[in-house]
C-alpha cells in the first residue's frame, strides 16, 4: 500500500447529482462546523444557472451526460492549522484566498465520457480530431494506451484513471471544442474551496475520521479498487467523491513553499499557483489512501515512481501505467459561461 503525504481532491462527471444544493447555507445534523463564508460574503453570479447538465455524443451515437454545479465566489482560509493532526509542512501557513464563482463537475471524469475523447483523438478520424485540439504549443491528442486502461478495475461510471496531467488538460481542450464551452481543470485553490464547501474543519463533515466511510472510498472500505462515482454522500455543495476514490489533478505546479509566498500577500485573489515547476498538484486522496491523506488541506503531487511501471522508452507523456489512483474532474469559469451564447 502506497502512502501519500499530500492529498484532497476529486468531484465527478457522469452521474447526475441527487442531493439538494444549497450555495449559501450549510446544514449538517449533529456536526459542529465553522463556516468560512456566509450569505453576505458570497459573490453573486447574476443570470447563471446554479446547475446544468452537459451532454456529448460519441462516435457511435451514444449520449453521455454529466452535471456541473455553480460554486459561489467567496473568501476562505486555505491550508491547515499548525495543530491539525496529520498536517504536513507543505500545507502551511494558512492564508486567505478570494475566488470568483466557477463551475465544477459533480463527479470525477468517468470512463463513459473519457472513451468518447479517446475514440475521437486516437482511434477514429485521428488526424482530423487531433488538429481540433492542437494548440499553439503543438500539443496534440494522446498516444494509444499501453495495456489495460482500466487496470482491471472496470470502466463505465468508474473514474478514468492513469491519465497524466498533460492528458487531463488535453481532455479539457477537447471537451471545450466538443461543447463550445471553456472547460479546464480547477486550480488548487478552487479545488480546496469546493471540497470544504464553506467549512474550516479537517473534513467537510467535521473532524471525526470515523465518518469517512459515509462520504469516501479509501483504504478502510475500498477493497483496493476504484468505485462508481456518486455512490457515497456528497458534500454540502453537491460534489461527490471529493475525498477518496481517486486523486484529482489540478492546474497548479507543485511548490512546497508556495503557501509561504501566498501568505505574504493574503488575501490572494484567484491564485493559479507557481508560474513554473516540474510536477503538478493532485488533491483529494484515493481508494488506497489513509484517513489523514483525505483531509481537505492535504496535498499530493506527481512522484517519480508514478512513471516507473511504464515500459516505454522514453516514458509516455500521456499515460501512467499501473497508477490506478489518479484521475481528474473538470471545471469551467463562470465569467466564460456568461459570455458564451445561450443555446
Amino acid at each position: 500500500m502506497k502512502s501519500f503525504s499530500n492529498i484532497c481532491i476529486f468531484a465527478g462527471i457522469i452521474t447526475a447529482a441527487t442531493g439538494a444544493l444549497c450555495l449559501t447555507e450549510i446544514t449538517l445534523a449533529s456536526v459542529n462546523i465553522r463556516t468560512s463564508i456566509s450569505p453576505t460574503t458570497v459573490t453573486s453570479a447574476s443570470g447563471l444557472p446554479k446547475k446544468y447538465t452537459e451532454t456529448v455524443t460519441s462516435v457511435g451515437g451514444d449520449k453521455i451526460s454529466f452535471d456541473m454545479v455553480l460554486i459561489p465566489g467567496g473568501e476562505f482560509l486555505m491550508g491547515s492549522s499548525d495543530n491539525e493532526a496529520g498536517r504536513k509542512d507543505n500545507e502551511g501557513p494558512q492564508h486567505k484566498v478570494r475566488l470568483k464563482p466557477f463551475y465544477l463537475c459533480t463527479t470525477e471524469t468517468t470512463y463513459e465520457l473519457f472513451w468518447v475523447y479517446y475514440e475521437e483523438t486516437v482511434q477514429r478520424d485521428r488526424d482530423k480530431a487531433r488538429k481540433k485540439v492542437q494548440d499553439v504549443d503543438a500539443i496534440t491528442g494522446p498516444t494509444p494506451i499501453y495495456g489495460d486502461p482500466t487496470m482491471g478495475m472496470g470502466g463505465g461510471t468508474k473514474p478514468a484513471i492513469g491519465a497524466t496531467w498533460l492528458n487531463a488538460m488535453t481532455f479539457c481542450r477537447w471537451l471545450s471544442k466538443k461543447t463550445g464551452k471553456k472547460y479546464r481543470l480547477p486550480t488548487e485553490a478552487e479545488w480546496e474551496y469546493a471540497a470544504r464547501a464553506g467549512t474550516e474543519t479537517v473534513y467537510f463533515f467535521g473532524n471525526d475520521s470515523k465518518q469517512l466511510s459515509t462520504y469516501a472510498w479509501f483504504e478502510d472500505n475500498s477493497e483496493q479498487a476504484t468505485h462508481e462515482v456518486a455512490k457515497k454522500k456528497p458534500n454540502p455543495w453537491g460534489l461527490y467523491d471529493m475525498l477518496g476514490n481517486v486523486l484529482e489533478w489540478v492546474q497548479d505546479f507543485y511548490n512546497p513553499t508556495a503557501y509561504a509566498a501566498a501568505a505574504k500577500k493574503s488575501p490572494v485573489l484567484n491564485p493559479k499557483g507557481p508560474k513554473q515547476g516540474k510536477v503538478h498538484v493532485a488533491r483529494g486522496g484515493s481508494w488506497e489512501s489513509g484517513a489523514e491523506d483525505l483531509r481537505c488541506a492535504a496535498r499530493a503531487f506527481e512522484e517519480d515512481f508514478w512513471r516507473f511501471q511504464d515500459p516505454q522508452d522514453p516514458k509516455s507523456k500521456w499515460w501512467l501505467p499501473q497508477m490506478g489512483f489518479i484521475g481528474f474532474r473538470v471545471a469551467r469559469t463562470a465569467e466564460a459561461a456568461e459570455s458564451e451564447p445561450r443555446k
